[in-house]
């Protein structure tokens, strides 16, 4: 028996409407199907944010509290002083961060954290820092020219990276030695500076240890500038300016090597844009 006209024609348009609403579903109805794999993950994963290379991973942390307001101004000693010889008064002025607060987040149980809470990174020539958990502190130094970077720091030593959290300035320490004609770092350069890892990790500390660095008058990117890290002789190259966790490493003595190069490899000039550091993972 043959349909009536307008049966088959509201048959085929409940169809056809079937069939856009089918196709109209959200990609993610798809990929929440098991064993698929989300589009975000796919890009996380060709993008090779976590590295590992001879059983050693680094994984970068960008899920840390954020303090995008916080400021600090270095007040004293002002930049291109000359100073007396020894102990070096310095004076910060901190606001919309607070020093001996402990940062909180996710890291902060997983990494060796300062039960002092946060504190100011300081940096002298790009030797190892020391860490200061109030404003006003002295410091000795030896006489002649000196690079002092100083930058706030989350209480599991994680620096903060945007322009108002650090300070970067030349002194010179000891009136008997000249300033030299030409400043021993053009501070308009790009610079890299180390931070961590530093001294010796033991326990639960040794399973997660971080790796972060400095960078002033630069950044990194795919197909620019890049940081070449190199653990134990194991090279990474580094795109991206965030801390990294490092997993893997062995008990006893560990070296990092920290590089600041272009889009080729090349090494960017700069007294500070390649360091070496030792560290020691307790058994």
């Amino acid at each position: 028996m043959k349909r009536p006209f307008w049966l088959l024609c509201s048959t085929t348009l409940t169809l056809a409407l079937l069939a856009s609403c089918e196709s109209s579903k959200p990609a993610t109805d798809v990929s929440a199907s098991a064993g698929s794999t989300s589009p975000a993950a796919a890009r996380t994963a060709a993008s090779g944010e976590s590295m590992e290379s001879n059983g050693i991973r680094l994984t970068p942390l960008s899920d840390s509290p954020k303090y995008p307001e916080a400021q600090m101004q270095l007040r004293a000693p002002i930049a291109g002083a000359t100073l007396q010889s020894g102990e070096v008064a310095f004076d910060y002025q901190i606001t919309n961060f607070q020093l001996t607060k402990m940062s909180g987040g996710p890291n902060m149980t997983q990494m060796a954290n300062s039960m002092k809470g946060q504190h100011i990174h300081n940096i002298v020539d790009n030797e190892p820092y020391s860490a200061h958990y109030e404003t006003r502190f002295s410091k000795a130094i030896p006489d002649g020219q000196h690079v002092v970077l100083s930058f706030l720091s989350r209480s599991y030593h994680e620096s903060l990276k945007h322009r108002g959290a650090y300070d970067l300035r030349i002194i010179n320490v000891g009136s008997a030695t000249p300033a030299p004609a030409t400043p021993m770092a053009d501070l308009k350069a790009p610079h890299l500076f180390y931070s961590r890892p530093k001294d010796t990790y033991a326990g639960a500390d040794a399973k997660r240890i971080m790796l972060d660095f400095y960078l002033v008058n630069t950044t990194l990117e795919p197909g620019g500038n890049r940081v070449r890290a190199t653990i134990n002789g194991i090279e990474f190259m580094i795109d991206r300016w965030l801390p990294y966790q490092m997993e893997g490493l062995p008990a006893g003595e560990n070296t990092v090597k920290l590089e600041l190069v272009d889009s080729s490899g090349t090494m960017i000039p700069g007294p500070y844009n390649s360091v070496t550091r030792t560290f020691t993972v307790a058994p």
